[in-house]
């Protein structure tokens, strides 16, 4: 593990793109000292930071249009743990907008006063980097989210998104955002942050590439003796131990005993194996202890672990050498 987090350093190194928004706490600092941003920002944290002075803005839709977004934001990590009263607040406050391919929804480097909920359609973000322009980061689909980083930290757009198809996207208004999903979005990435931090196999990845598996993970609790995930299984979840300790034990050959080839403690992960094969599961996964688990499903892990993913298959040669698999 220690030879693949050192390869991936270099690998890191070389690539500007990954940490392209480590900038934002100095950018943010610097919009602050801009008067006109600082008066956004009081409007925003003095009197509006309360929610019984908060008046949300209401825009009318159908019920059918309501009950889209509602599917939407329960697909969304930033909105799926809002209580019901909040979760009205949102979706009375949310507006419809459709974009034709092509059109490019937010631009690098301008103010930002709303997010976008993906509805409909596939989009791409773009960032020029030291000259680069239009350098391909990845995609949104509906369920997606983009450009409440702006909010969050009171900074310009940090990449260009563009739509690849016509979509139809959901857009909320700063004032919504700050009083009712910025400070439970915050704590529930702050948490998840700080247990990523301890998985080895994330050592390597920029803040933003761990921002955005905080955001995608979600957690499940194990009793002793509960089994995880069973050999032969379709393999759909990627996990990641916060929480107590596992074994995998893999049969291998029929009519044999089990036998005891991994055993995990906190940091340790499974279940990529499957994943990045498209096979069933190896070997079976048992809780020894009570376990807290984060997990990614296949798309979430498709889509956010790709720069690490030459590591895993590193290190699933390495699980090959000594269980052979």
């Amino acid at each position: 593990m220690e030879e693949d987090s050192k390869i991936s350093d270099e690998e890191a190194s070389e690539s500007d793109e990954d940490d392209y928004i480590d900038d934002l706490p100095d950018a943010a600092l610097a919009r602050m000292k801009n008067p006109a941003r600082t008066s956004v920002s009081q409007e925003v944290y003095g009197i509006f930071n309360k929610k019984g002075n908060f008046d949300a803005r209401v825009i009318e839709k159908s019920e059918a249009v309501q009950q889209k977004i509602k599917s939407r934001l329960l697909e969304s990590f930033m909105f799926s743990n809002l209580d019901k009263k909040d979760l009205k607040v949102v979706i009375d406050a949310m507006e419809v907008k459709d974009f034709e391919e092509g059109k490019t929804i937010i631009k690098q480097g301008d103010d930002g006063a709303e997010l976008f909920l993906v509805g409909e359609g596939l989009l791409q973000c773009f960032k020029e980097i030291k000259g680069k322009e239009d350098l391909y980061l990845r995609d949104y689909e509906h369920g997606d989210s983009f450009g409440e980083l702006a909010l969050l930290y009171n900074c310009p757009r940090a990449a260009t998104i563009r739509a690849k198809t016509k979509s139809t996207l959901y857009s909320l208004d700063r004032d919504t955002f700050n009083l009712i999903v910025k400070e439970s979005s915050q704590k529930r990435r702050e948490k998840y942050e700080q247990i990523l931090k301890k998985v080895s196999i994330l050592n390597s990845v920029s803040a933003y590439e761990r921002s955005q598996i905080a955001d995608a993970i979600k957690e499940e609790n194990f009793k002793k003796g509960d089994q995880i995930i069973k050999q032969g299984d379709e393999g759909s979840i990627f996990y990641m131990i916060s929480e107590g300790e596992a074994i995998a034990n893999r049969v291998f050959e029929p009519g044999e005993e089990e036998k005891e080839v991994m055993q995990y403690t906190p940091g340790d992960y499974f279940g990529e194996l499957a994943l990045l094969r498209n096979e069933p599961r190896a070997a079976s996964v048992v809780a020894t202890t009570e376990l807290v688990v984060l997990k990614l499903d296949r798309l979430s892990f498709k889509r956010m672990i790709g720069p690490l993913e030459n590591i895993l298959r590193r290190n699933m040669e390495m699980y090959e050498t000594v269980v052979e698999f």
